[in-house]
């Protein structure tokens, strides 16, 4: 959170750094593709958390980062609130991958990089497209994991 509204940019450094340990089983042509902001929201915050962490990971482990290969063409509401039902329909189409860049993850491991996993529908959403175009396997790594009442169970 100190991150993402509190503007702490150089912990996306240190969420960097965490995450590493995790790419062990990931192939050198892996790609890390960070989750897309909408324009709009990208403007009123001033930076991307996801992209933060995902060239902060793209440092610590020696992997390209590409900001450009998923893109989010919805400007959807902030997604904290709701249940993820409705979360899952809001996402669903939200994403889009450029045709100039789509066969850039034909056969690639993607590294999909988030800050915050909640009900699974924005990287659930991203994942469907990234493997419509091809991916081999897509990751999804990412800094906090939210528990539902059903999962703490």
């Amino acid at each position: 959170m100190r991150l993402k509204y509190g503007a702490r940019l150089g912990l996306a450094e240190l969420i960097g750094q965490h995450m590493e340990r995790f790419s062990d089983e990931v192939s050198t042509d892996a790609l890390i593709i960070p989750v897309p902001l909408h324009r709009w929201r990208l403007w009123s915050r001033g930076f991307n958390q996801s992209v933060l962490i995902g060239k902060a990971l793209s440092k610590q482990i020696g992997l390209a980062m590409h900001s450009d290969i998923l893109v989010r063409k919805n400007a959807t509401p902030p997604l904290r609130s709701m249940p993820a039902k409705k979360r899952r329909k809001i996402v669903n189409e939200a994403f889009l991958i450029p045709s100039n860049v789509g066969d850039r993850v034909a056969g690639k491991t993607i590294i999909l990089v988030d800050d915050v996993y909640t009900t699974g529908s924005t990287a659930n959403a991203c994942a469907k497209l990234l493997k419509k175009f091809g991916a081999e396997r897509v990751l999804v790594f990412c800094w906090a994991r939210v528990l539902s009442d059903y999962d703490k169970a």
